[in-house]
């Protein structure tokens, strides 16, 4: 580090001694130091280090009121997660002195009557140690920004080919496209509203649109047949559950992990008559979720096989089949969040 460099640091010189702040000053002085704060109250030592926000503390060992052990145990409380180096300077030439200083934090340790040409020395190590110490934080702060930056386009980019993979399902029997996204906006209150961290309503809000993706696998002329299907037909539209689970299958991704559970098991019955047999709580509950707002959304939405429910008539559906097809806990949320509109 270049001297040029040391001259802008801040100095901070902690001595009960007016005289040794004084030479001290001097000293620092003519050796291009310009940012310098001094006191001979070690009690000032702490507002000054908050105020000043020294880069070097040239603190003696024995003073009045408060020694400088006190004084670098009081810093070490309220110092940030820098490296911060303190010179002791100090006429105690004890062994005990050394250990009990650099024990308590400080950096190096000179004897007094001092050696300008050492203390200068001494100074421009610890302040080269210091300065280096900073450079890696910023250059660590820096790629933490930009990993940060990296992961937010990772995952906008992730859940981007998300919604275009629902949609690229969806437009197969709903020209608008837009069945997937109502049932997350839905599926999303409906977690919120039974009391579900942030974090998990986020989560099934960006998972919930692959609830049909199997949909892919299912072909076009049973899955827009105008009439009704026969039996083996159905059983072929039920195998989008499965199908949906295995395209999703095997992601280390939670967001996919998750779309992989609610594709499965969103067609489950509460009552243990759903695709599957599973019943209760025994079907995942972000299923169970998707399951009421699913079928809220296909009632009150034309197909090319049926009209559109009125909306007042989809929710005593909804209602009807509380204990049947789905959890009464998220029956009575959805109740709690669709009447308000339907009042207003």
């Amino acid at each position: 580090m270049s001297q040029r460099f040391h001259s802008r640091a801040r100095i901070l010189i902690v001595d009960d001694e007016i005289t040794n702040v004084q030479v001290l000053r001097r000293l620092l002085e003519r050796a291009g130091f310009t940012r310098i704060a001094t006191t001979c109250d070690p009690r000032d030592a702490r507002t000054l280090y908050v105020e000043f926000r020294p880069d070097l503390i040239l603190l003696d060992l024995h003073m009045p009121n408060m020694d400088g052990l006190a004084v670098m145990q009081e810093l070490n409380q309220i110092a940030e997660a820098t490296y911060l180096p303190i010179l002791i300077l100090t006429g105690d030439v004890s062994p005990e002195a050394r250990r009990d200083a650099l024990s308590r934090g400080a950096k190096d340790f000179l004897h007094k009557p001092f050696s300008p040409d050492e203390v200068l020395l001494r100074i421009n190590t610890l302040l080269d140690t210091r300065f280096l110490y900073l450079q890696i934080q910023s250059q660590n702060q820096m790629l933490d920004a930009k990993v940060r930056e990296r992961t937010r386009e990772l995952e906008a980019a992730q859940i981007e080919i998300i919604e275009r993979l629902a949609k690229a399902a969806e437009f197969r029997d709903d020209n608008t496209g837009q069945h997937t996204e109502r049932v997350a906006q839905m599926a999303a209150l409906i977690a919120r509203q039974i009391g579900l961290p942030d974090a998990q309503v986020s989560l099934i809000r960006r998972a919930a649109p692959l609830h049909d993706v199997g949909k892919i696998g299912v072909p076009d002329s049973i899955l827009l047949k105008l009439g009704k299907l026969t039996v083996a037909e159905f059983e072929v539209v039920k195998t989008h559950t499965t199908i949906g689970a295995r395209i999703l299958s095997g992601s280390r991704f939670p967001i996919l992990r998750l779309a992989e559970e609610i594709a499965f098991s969103h067609h489950e019955r509460w009552d243990g008559n759903g695709y599957a047999g599973i019943r209760r709580e025994s079907i995942p509950l972000p299923g169970r979720i998707v399951a009421v707002a699913d079928v809220f959304d296909a009632l009150t939405q034309q197909r090319p096989y049926k009209e559109a429910w009125p909306v007042t008539e989809a929710i005593a559906e909804i209602e009807r089949q509380r204990a049947r097809h789905f959890d009464p806990a998220l029956v009575d949320a959805f109740l709690t969040i669709i009447e308000p509109e339907i009042q207003s």
